[in-house]
């Protein structure tokens, strides 16, 4: 909500819209600040879907805020034929994305869906910030983009990942570290550290990979994620969300069009998952760093000329 407190100072077509939202978005100090520009409709996502639209067409820019999953789900054909059809400049912000997530409430507040669903619908870019100065670039940066635009955020209490000064480019992967060209990761969200302890890890086993954020998954950085795929052996992808539809179908769809090579797909493989702490999850679902060592090592090993097995 910093975000958009400081974009609602310096542009006063910034709207608000909620549903139900006001106290999981922690949105009292927006609200204080800006009481005239907030719309609070309850229960009503599909409603707050078409009271975004209506003010997009008045030409303020409305930022509608809720739960990832009330916005992709329960309000999902209002956004395709109110809001993207005409394509309309609503920004669309869930919050509690993610298996690891719905730690207090369980699976109808975990939402592993919502990127795959918004990926699929034409005109909206889809954007997954990683950390809470990520996040307020992220809402800042989703306002000169035109038309809709999807803004995947956590519950709220993920760790730091960035220091404030790093800057959030739309539209370009970031490289994190760049130890060889064995293997490429691409991660983004809660992964991201995890990852990065993989990294090392499998240095030490001599295998040199890549690690590249891709916070924007559309429009995804084609160019660029291929020159990395041209140069390597593997690709693993880890994200907090269903392999099915998206990042690493993202990634996997890239490779299959332009550069085949193998790729690992880490993340919920297609499951209800239970309650319980974030990082136990993970970890239970798959998601732990050896998971990450060992989808990597066994990757690479697809190739022609594999490594040396491990003793």
């Amino acid at each position: 909500m910093q975000g958009l407190e400081a974009l609602a100072e310096e542009d006063d077509r910034i709207m608000l819209v909620c549903a139900d939202s006001l106290k999981a978005m922690r949105a009292d100090p927006f609200l204080e600040k800006f009481p005239d520009r907030v719309v609070e409709l309850g229960i009503a996502e599909q409603n707050a879907a078409g009271v975004s639209a209506g003010l997009a067409l008045g030409g303020l820019i409305p930022y509608f805020a809720t739960y990832a999953g009330f916005i992709t789900m329960r309000a999902c054909e209002q956004i395709r034929t109110f809001i993207a059809y005409p394509n309309l400049d609503v920004k669309m912000v869930g919050i509690n994305g993610g298996l690891a997530a719905g730690e207090r409430e369980g699976v109808s507040h975990q939402f592993f869906e919502d990127l795959a669903i918004m990926r699929s619908i034409p005109n909206i870019t889809v954007l997954v910030p990683a950390d809470a100065g990520q996040a307020r670039q992220a809402a800042k940066a989703a306002a000169e983009i035109p038309g809709p635009v999807y803004i995947r955020l956590g519950s709220g209490r993920d760790p730091v990942i960035f220091d404030d000064k790093q800057p959030f480019v739309p539209g370009k992967i970031h490289i994190l570290e760049q130890r060889g060209n064995d293997l490429v990761f691409f991660c983004n969200g809660l992964m991201i550290p995890r990852v990065l302890v993989a990294s090392a890890l499998l240095e030490a086993k001599g295998i040199a990979c890549t690690v590249v954020e891709v916070h924007t998954l559309k429009p995804l950085d084609t160019e660029a994620i291929v020159e990395l795929l041209k140069d390597c052996r593997a690709a693993v992808t880890a994200e907090d969300h269903n392999i099915i539809g998206g990042l690493g179908s993202a990634i996997m769809e890239c490779a299959a069009e332009h550069c085949p090579v193998p790729v690992a797909r880490i993340g919920l493989r297609d499951v209800f998952p239970g309650s319980g702490h974030p990082e136990a999850l993970l970890d239970f679902y798959g998601m732990s760093v050896n998971d990450i060592v060992e989808a990597a090592v066994s990757t690479i090993n697809r190739k022609p000329n594999p490594l040396p097995n491990e003793e």
